[in-house]
């Protein structure tokens, strides 16, 4: 099966899980219109630009980081049971993978028709409708659809060492392998949590036998992993490149984490901050006749990327100065990867630019306020759990291509957003040392 028929099927299995959902009510968005007049209305309206609504997240492990200008009130708003939230997430048409009591849309990303009504539909409705119109011919052809998301994820606490499946793993199990980037923005985080660095991977001397010793003893007692690995303190405006099949215990710093379209992990750390994992994060991801089997376990990682003796200089991901003008300069923050890139723009004070980009992309602002197409822009201060937001957008190839009007209105604040791309954008900077 190709990975655009993987596509496709899993597609039709969310599809099926939102009907079911939408009879029972169990949606974060339950009153979503599907209506093709609305959704090409609201496509000429903003001239090939969608206002997004901001896709908040609880996971059922870790603490809440309290930087994703959330209320303070709002982090448990799906339930104590679920959890705190601590991710928000961007251009998404697939949901999170959160259990049995999770949303069925949990982690999609919906539009906003206007700003002064509650109706929306969601972007992975749209994509169906509009299709080419929205996000280009070449897309449509090789992912039928929209094949990347971004995230915040913001955790007060480090995240457990764990590997994300390579294609090859994650088709065993009908799913997608998931690389994923990191950036670290200056201005969400005014703290750092309980650690300012990350693990990646072993150190390589270490031997596959003492990594299957570790983690036999999941259920019984501490594996204690991180031993095992090398761990890199977090630099603020840079990023870092993680591989399918490469273990990390990500930093409890906020992070901008673009990614392909897939929620698939192997967990092999169990107790992190006194928190303790279930089992079964170390071999869900794995078909019924290999759970429990460590040799298969190990072999979901892609262990010469792991041991790399020279790990920084192939995956740190400094940021790379793409074009820069008197009134704006936009860097590359994502790049030398075949799957995914991502783009830190600032337009300086009382500037107006049209900036062009070759395909369709969602953006986040971080900081400022100004115009953004025909939308306001600003930087979320405090949102409310279902509160519109005016910060987030969707870009089609065309309006791309044609150029985006962007004016920042302050006086004396830069205006900062951050552009997350699909594996069709162009002129990407291939290694770290371009610039």
């Amino acid at each position: 099966m190709t990975e655009k028929d993987l596509i496709i099927k899993n597609g039709e299995m969310l599809d099926q899980q939102l009907a079911a959902a939408k009879k029972t009510g169990n949606l974060v968005v339950k009153d979503a219109t599907s209506d093709e007049d609305v959704i090409r209305k609201t496509f000429e309206v903003g001239k090939g630009i969608f206002r997004l609504f901001p896709a908040f997240v609880p996971r059922r492990f870790g603490k809440a980081g309290h930087r994703l200008k959330l209320h303070p009130d709002d982090y448990f708003a799906f339930g104590m049971d679920r959890g705190s939230i601590t991710e928000r997430w961007f251009a998404s048409t697939i949901a999170a993978q959160n259990g049995e009591t999770a949303k069925a849309d949990e982690g999609m990303a919906y539009v906003c028709v206007d700003y002064n009504s509650d109706e929306k539909f969601s972007l992975r409705t749209a994509v169906k409708v509009l299709r080419e119109e929205l996000v280009g011919a070449e897309l449509m052809d090789r992912y039928n659809g929209w094949p990347m998301y971004s995230k915040f994820f913001d955790n007060e606490n480090p995240l457990f060492h764990h590997l994300h499946l390579t294609f090859e793993a994650a088709a065993r199990v009908g799913k997608l392998g998931k690389p994923e980037c990191y950036y670290f923005p200056k201005q969400l985080n005014n703290y750092f949590g309980e650690a300012n660095y990350t693990y990646f991977g072993f150190d390589p001397d270490v031997e596959p036998e003492e990594i299957k010793e570790r983690i036999r003893k999941f259920a019984d007692d501490d594996t204690r992993i991180t031993e095992l690995s090398r761990a890199y303190r977090v630099e603020l405006g840079t990023g870092w490149y993680t591989p399918a099949g490469v273990i990390h215990a990500p930093a409890s710093v906020l992070t901008y984490e673009p990614q392909w379209n897939s929620d698939v992990n192997s967990v092999y750390e169990n107790i992190v901050s006194g928190e303790v994992y279930p089992p079964e994060m170390l071999d869900e991801e794995c078909p019924p006749d290999k759970k429990g089997d460590i040799d298969y376990i190990f072999g979901l990682l892609d262990w010469e990327k792991n041991v790399d003796p020279h790990y920084r200089k192939h995956y740190f991901r400094p940021p790379i100065t793409a074009s820069e003008s008197e009134s704006y300069i936009e860097k590359w923050i994502t790049y030398a990867n075949e799957h995914i890139a991502a783009k830190e723009l600032t337009i300086y004070p009382g500037q107006t630019v049209i900036i062009k980009d070759d395909t369709a992309y969602g953006c986040i602002f971080i900081q400022g306020h100004g115009k953004f197409g025909i939308y306001d822009c600003e930087a979320a201060t405090l949102l409310r759990f279902g509160q519109q937001s005016t910060d987030e957008f969707f870009v089609s190839e065309k309006a791309a291509r044609t150029g985006v009007t962007i004016t920042n209105l302050s006086r004396v604040e830069p205006l900062v957003v951050l552009k997350h791309f699909g594996p069709n954008c162009p002129n990407v900077a291939e290694k770290a040392s371009d610039n």
